[in-house]
């Protein structure tokens, strides 16, 4: 079984192979098994009416599900802890963002527009076909500010708090939000308990995203300003999501580029609440420096997260 003190270390060593490797795509994808998963489990709440208590049984099952699985291959004989090391490394995806947004970033600056919509589209969900460079720039560092949160400072705070099987439990809810927590007439009821789920496990995590962007922007060569914590929050707070605005406002203010605005989503327009200073768009110079105060904060935010559960572990006696 896999023992305290392998799962001390899981942290640090997954950080550091998120950063160099990234996701390989020869290697399968534990979020590729949660994928299949929901097929058989919207069958279920659909038969079981498509309601807000089928959404909570589905959401429950499903959680209950990578648990005992992740919790089962961390204790297999010889090569648990390998599996475990797998698992917490698979669950962070700073590495990938990076890379990804690197790459969707030359794109848009030294391909042809369809070729920066076309890379775009490979990381957001709203249609990219009818966006000039200005908007592709925007809506690439939107995404790299809100997946920030959701694909690295979230499940890294759970992998520190419950090792493997809390990082899976979360990436399980967060991966059944992103599927169906559309506010749509298919999903607006069975979607609702992971969405609602969703929030309160990237509660705490957004808003550390702003401590670990505010403390790291002189490291990071930020060029924007600091409006202070009350109008980050104001900024925040209109988004229709409770924690997706946290990092982007944040992000916005320091890099002093506005996010937000008009964006399609399924073929309907969605206006979004501006957030940061007004007026000044988004642009190469701009996305590349965000990319590495992104990197810096994923840093600083591994150190920290893995040294308060360090601390925490010798308060409350854990045999690390």
């Amino acid at each position: 079984m896999t023992s305290f003190d392998t799962l001390l270390w899981l942290p640090p060593i997954a950080f550091v192979l998120d950063m160099l490797a990234g996701d390989p795509r020869w290697l399968p994808h534990p979020v590729r098994a949660i994928g299949h998963l929901l097929g058989p489990l919207e069958r279920l709440g659909r038969a079981l009416g498509a309601t807000r208590p089928a959404g909570v049984v589905c959401t429950v099952l499903a959680v209950l599900c990578a648990g005992v699985v992740v919790t089962l291959a961390g204790a297999l004989p010889v090569v648990g802890a390998l599996v475990s090391l797998w698992l917490a490394y698979a669950g962070l995806a700073l590495g990938c963002l990076l890379r990804e947004g690197r790459a969707a970033l030359h794109a848009v600056e030294h391909g042809s527009l369809e070729e920066g919509r076309a890379a775009l589209a490979m990381l957001v969900s709203r249609d990219t076909s009818a966006l000039d460079r200005d908007g592709l720039c925007r809506a690439l560092a939107e995404t790299l500010a809100e997946n920030f949160n959701d694909g690295f400072v979230a499940p890294f705070l759970w992998l520190v708090a419950g090792g493997p099987v809390g990082l899976w439990c979360y990436k399980t809810v967060s991966t059944m939000d992103s599927m169906w927590g559309y506010r749509t007439e298919r999903w607006e009821r069975l979607g609702w308990a992971c969405a609602r789920l969703d929030d309160v496990l990237a509660w705490v995590p957004a808003r550390c995203c702003v401590v670990l962007l505010w403390v790291t922007a002189p490291f990071a060569g930020v060029p924007g300003q600091w409006p202070g914590l009350p109008r980050v929050a104001s900024d925040a707070r209109r988004m229709e999501s409770p924690n997706a605005g946290w990092p982007m406002a944040a992000a916005a203010w320091l890099h002093g580029a506005y996010m937000g605005g008009s964006a399609v989503y399924f073929g309907k327009v969605k206006e979004k609440p501006l957030l940061g200073p007004a007026g000044t768009q988004w642009d190469g110079p701009r996305i590349e420096g965000l990319l590495r105060h992104l990197r810096l904060a994923g840093l600083a935010g591994a150190v920290t997260l893995w040294l308060a559960a360090l601390l925490a572990g010798w308060i409350f006696g854990v045999p690390w």
